[in-house]
């Protein structure tokens, strides 16, 4: 769980996790959305890799990245526990 928070600490990867909540995503399309090089993005792909919040899909030259909800789920399941802090409605 820690290489989850460790992953989650930077706003860069924070903000892929949010792109790939909504649709899977090529690199390519991902870094549209940062002026940073592809190098360090791609350095913030292995981070979110090895936590396994996303993996990708690799089709001839291009990575197409998909979110692992339910890593996710688990990890903001543990803070909410960790917090005593109760899901659902009241």
């Amino acid at each position: 769980m820690n290489l989850v928070y460790k992953a989650l600490s930077d706003p860069t990867r924070r903000k892929i996790i949010a792109l790939l909540r909504k649709n899977n995503m090529t690199a390519g399309e991902i870094s549209k959305h940062f002026d940073i090089t592809k190098p360090t993005l791609s350095r913030h792909f292995a981070v979110l890799r090895e936590a396994d919040l996303i993996h990708g899909d690799k089709q001839g030259t291009v990575i197409t990245y998909h979110l692992h909800v339910s890593v996710l789920e688990e990890a903001l399941s543990s803070l909410m526990d960790l917090f005593q802090i109760k899901g659902g409605s009241n």
